[in-house]
């Protein structure tokens, strides 16, 4: 259990879990996408509002076409009326009850009837083998989205299909059209069907019963589907091929076997261009103004001031006001591209909303339009408002301006898009932003384990290291290899191999230390213990003082012993208690060359003290006794008839004072050590009297005690040593 905790609070899990604050950043990208699709929206607003105000104020100045007789129910004539209509219709159903809203606006034409054209009574081919209920028929047509509608639903009592194996098409129950093109052609058209299907209509020439200049027409599409009392036919014309005349003739044929024609039934005469009907639709000049404006992947719908529609174009359904790549550029079919759809977007779409397309708008589902943002703009007021249908995936913006004519409303334009396009940017751009981010968390994550992985090795290394040095019986048996890394582990590395390096050493000075403190011991103690037996032995009272002044020698020698030994320790608690004031250490200097002159006779000092004061704030009397560690080195070590050269003197902000003696060099691997505690490099011969490694040492702690340090190296010029000591200028 506790290896598993330490697991858990390891530095991998730690930086991969501070990694995971990453996490804010695509959060923040959400964010800033959800408020850019605010102002998208807003933009589109104002793009939607300002089409309808421009479409109204170019309608405005044609205020009789919203006179309401131009949309009153056609008369009956040899013209065919064309009414708006507001979606699209779909022809190949095989149902007319997308057209239910339209059936009130139906034509009726029959048979030997001279309403509405005198050519049916002439039309007439019925004989005695013809006799039946009068041929009839119902039409209706629409316009939407530049199409024309169509729908026939005729009553005959007995339908002929067109051959299989025949190639003509006049033997048959058949549809026959004429108009005249954009060009100002006059063209025909049949259509005779083989069986309930789609329409498979032929542009025939002169003579219809010439079968090899039949050509299929592929731009006229629908559907043929009997019924009880029939047939019913369902067409659609792009505008493109039509002009304003136009004709539909209905032919019917009842003998199967002699495939002769038993009625007609024309809107009009169809003969040639002069006879044909005209195209009227209710508002043409309406259709020409907004599709001269040419506004387009927007709904557009004029309405009266009865709210009715007098012209409808476009789709709500692909009305997405943005034009956007669906896939935003090629797929990857590898492992990323499957990752995306089988994976990421899954998941993703857990949040996100995927735009459709299959909804139904059913405020616009009679010809009529009722809304809240059309009662506004009826009463003068331009509205805009947004909508959710039912299915609450789809949300619709309406922008609606009225039509003023002369301080009149006439009528109302009625923009409206689908906010898909502004959804699909929104799921496109934040797509793009989960997987770069999912990406970079990935990375980077990574990128972090395997740094903390090597930190952790490092580190581990190290503490391996440090647990092997010291055995069982606490004795120091390894070491630390210092790294060459130069970051903080490498420095901490290092670091530790110092240590471990100085602790070495001063643990085998420790070692050691018994054996020296026994030699150091050893002659104070045989001086004394010799002295006292020699004076049990002797009688005399002159010999009795020699072996008493000996011992007292001895005596003597061990308290100097004790008293370097505590000197260290006792210094360093005064030091951490005593004040400083302003002191001129080029005097302090100078008064301590005078008096070892007069203490050590035989030495010769030479002294180089500036004549400008050499200010610091420290204690002259630690100055001093630092001087004498000094002073009492370099005489130990000093080559006899050389002088010890004292200066001291200003330099870039410090005080320096130098301590040089001619002498043997320094080992370079004890300069940095000489300074540490019982650390003594005096061979045997030069011992005068007990020394423990402790002078040095509180030179050191008396130059820490003044900010400043000390350091010893080797001289260039001669042989010899040098120590200098640098301290801060007031």
């Amino acid at each position: 259990m506790v290896g598993v905790l330490r697991h858990l609070i390891s530095i991998r899990l730690k930086l991969v879990l501070l990694s995971s604050f990453l996490l804010v950043i695509p959060f923040l990208g959400y964010r800033y996408i959800l408020e850019m699709e605010q102002y998208l929206s807003r933009g589109q607003e104002q793009t939607v509002l300002g089409t309808a105000r421009a479409l109204a104020t170019a309608l405005s100045e044609r205020p009789e076409l919203f006179n309401e007789s131009t949309y009153s129910r056609a008369q009956d004539n040899q013209d065919l009326y064309v009414y708006p209509v507001f979606q699209p219709l779909s022809v190949d159903d095989g149902s007319l009850q997308d057209w239910r809203d339209y059936q009130q606006y139906e034509q009726h034409y029959r048979e030997s009837s001279l309403i509405p054209n005198p050519e049916n009574q002439l039309s007439s081919f019925r004989g005695i083998d013809n006799q039946g209920d009068p041929l009839s028929f119902r039409l209706m047509l629409g316009e939407h989205n530049q199409a024309l509608y169509a729908y026939l639903r005729v009553l005959d009592e007995h339908i002929v299909f067109r051959s299989r194996e025949g190639l003509r098409v006049d033997r048959s129950d058949s549809l026959r059209i004429s108009l005249v093109n954009r060009d100002g052609v006059f063209q025909r058209y049949v259509i005779a069907p083989y069986d309930d299907e789609l329409i498979y209509p032929f542009r025939i020439g002169s003579d219809i019963t010439d079968f090899s200049a039949l050509e299929y027409e592929p731009r006229i599409s629908g559907r043929w589907q009997r019924i009880p009392e029939g047939y019913e036919m369902e067409l659609r014309f792009p505008l493109d091929m039509i002009g304003n005349k136009m004709s539909l003739s209905v032919y019917d044929v009842d003998n199967p076997e002699t495939h002769s024609v038993a009625a007609i039934v024309s809107t009009s005469a169809s003969s040639n261009l002069a006879a044909l009907g005209s195209l009227r639709r209710p508002t043409p000049e309406i259709d020409r103004i907004v599709a001269g404006m040419g506004y387009s992947n927007s709904r557009v719908q004029v309405v009266d001031r009865s709210q009715r529609v007098l012209l409808s174009v476009g789709d709500i359904q692909t009305a997405t006001g943005l034009l956007l790549s669906e896939d935003g550029g090629e797929e990857d079919s590898g492992f990323l591209g499957w990752l995306e759809d089988t994976v990421l977007h899954p998941l993703y779409y857990r949040v996100l909303t995927r735009p459709t397309t299959d909804f139904v708008d059913e405020l616009y589902q009679d010809g009529l339009v009722d809304g809240d943002h059309l009662v506004p703009a009826l009463t003068g007021q331009a509205t805009t408002r947004y909508r959710a249908l039912d299915n609450n995936t789809t949300r619709i913006l309406e922008a609606a301006y009225p039509i003023v004519a002369e301080g009149q409303v006439l009528g109302a334009v009625i923009v409206d898009q689908n906010m898909n396009g502004i959804r699909t940017f929104r799921n496109q751009a934040l797509e793009t932003l989960f997987d770069t981010m999912l990406g970079i968390l990935l990375l980077t994550m990574t990128a972090l384990f395997l740094f903390a992985t090597s930190l952790s090795s490092r580190i581990r290394g190290l503490r391996n290291q440090a647990e092997k040095i010291i055995d069982d019986s606490g004795r120091i048996t390894n070491t630390i290899a210092a790294s060459r890394s130069a970051d903080e582990i490498g420095d901490l590395s290092r670091s530790f191999a110092s240590i471990v390096d100085r602790l070495s050493q001063y643990t085998h000075y420790l070692e050691n230390m018994s054996s020296r403190l026994s030699h150091e011991l050893r002659t104070p103690v045989t001086v004394v213990r010799s002295s006292l037996e020699n004076l049990s032995l002797v009688s005399e009272e002159e010999d009795a003082q020699i072996y008493i002044q000996r011992a007292e020698e001895g005596i003597s020698r061990l308290n100097l012993i004790l008293t370097n030994m505590s000197e260290a320790s006792r210094l360093e608690q005064i030091l951490q208690s005593s004040d400083k004031e302003k002191t001129d250490i080029g005097k302090v200097i100078d008064a301590c060359v005078q008096e070892y002159q007069q203490i050590y006779p035989g030495i010769e000092f030479e002294s180089k003290i500036s004549l400008s004061p050499v200010r610091i704030m420290g204690n002259a009397d630690y100055i001093a006794q630092l001087m004498d560690k000094l002073i009492a080195n370099a005489v130990e070590f000093s080559t006899p008839g050389k002088a010890i050269r004292v200066a001291c003197y200003a330099d870039n902000g410090e005080a320096v004072v130098s301590v040089a003696n001619s002498g043997p060099y320094l080992d370079h691997a004890m300069k940095d050590r000489i300074f540490d505690s019982m650390v003594s490099l005096r061979p045997e011969g030069k011992k005068t009297q007990p020394h423990l490694g402790m002078g040095l040492h509180i030179a050191r702690m008396i130059a820490e005690f003044h900010k400043g340090y000390i350091e010893a190296d080797n001289l260039i010029e001669e042989e010899g040593v040098m120590v200098v000591l640098r301290i801060p200028l007031l």
